[in-house]
């Protein structure tokens, strides 16, 4: 009943007659243009359930695969359609990293992307979620540009949310670019303290303009990026073309096993409650 009367909302007369309990069909001037709520429904069929439903929707979401560090030096291998590191429980989504042999590496997690299944050129990016604890945790929600082939940094990375477990409840909102990045140690962006990311469902978004990236968590801004302040040339400022969007728990790493990595609290898992588009 709830994703029908959703639908209604969306098509209905100026959303019209749209109960509170249902997904908000515009923030501010934007419309819900995609969402995923994990609770099983197929994309733009109200009322269907996929038979599948405890995995992740693969017309939603596809894996980024493989263990060769990502150029962090990350520890783990990320495997594909495995529930072990992926699966949709209790209507959320888990991304679960655990200490085991796979494929010559010490552990196991899983990378969620849109990548080919759809692309974003602008809009605001909602994803609740729940953050995982201790030292070699490395939750991200992120955007990369879908340029093929895609050079780093140049084409840019928007990191909605990256979370390291050796500094707790500090959430940083980062762009990099050919001119600001981690790198050459310019990268642009701002931290925020959670103090119960990894206890409590948190809102994390991006409200993306062609003049202005925002990070809001819960509603709250707490840095933007703006191409008037920081150059409006492609090396500075690449989002002027489409973006899709990672899910992924690292686990080490450069920067998230920067003090080690605690081999004592596996599992961890990075727990999404719902992912919205709008424009």
């Amino acid at each position: 009943m709830l994703r029908s009367l959703l639908f209604f909302c969306l098509t209905g007369p100026a959303f019209a007659n749209c109960p509170s309990d249902t997904i908000p069909a515009k923030v501010g001037k934007r419309e819900l243009v995609w969402f995923d709520e994990f609770d099983g429904s197929t994309l733009g069929k109200p009322g269907q359930t996929r038979p599948d439903a405890a995995r992740p929707d693969t017309a939603r979401w596809g894996y980024d695969v493989g263990g060769g560090g990502f150029g962090n030096n990350e520890l783990q291998f990320y495997t594909n359609d495995r529930p072990e590191n992926a699966r949709v429980e209790n209507g959320r989504l888990v991304i679960e990293a655990r200490k085991e042999t796979f494929e010559n590496r010490g552990y196991t997690s899983a990378k969620l992307r849109t990548k080919g299944k759809v692309e974003w050129k602008h809009g605001r990016f909602e994803i609740r979620a729940k953050l995982p604890a201790g030292r070699g945790t490395w939750p991200a929600i992120w955007m990369l540009a879908g340029t093929d082939p895609f050079v780093w940094p140049d084409d840019g990375e928007i990191d909605i949310m990256e979370h390291v477990g050796f500094d707790p409840g500090v959430v940083h909102g980062t762009v990099h670019t050919q001119a600001y990045n981690h790198v050459k140690k310019t990268q642009q962006g701002a931290q925020i303290t959670i103090a119960d990311a990894s206890t409590t469902f948190h809102t994390y978004a991006v409200d993306w303009t062609t003049k202005q990236i925002d990070f809001l968590v819960d509603g709250k801004l707490y840095f933007t990026f703006d191409k008037e302040s920081y150059g409006k040339r492609y090396e500075q400022w690449p989002f002027d073309q489409s973006f899709y969007l990672i899910l992924n728990l690292a686990v080490g790493g450069n920067w998230g096993g920067q003090k080690g990595v605690d081999e004592a609290i596996w599992p961890q898992r990075m727990e999404v409650d719902w992912v919205r588009v709008y424009q």
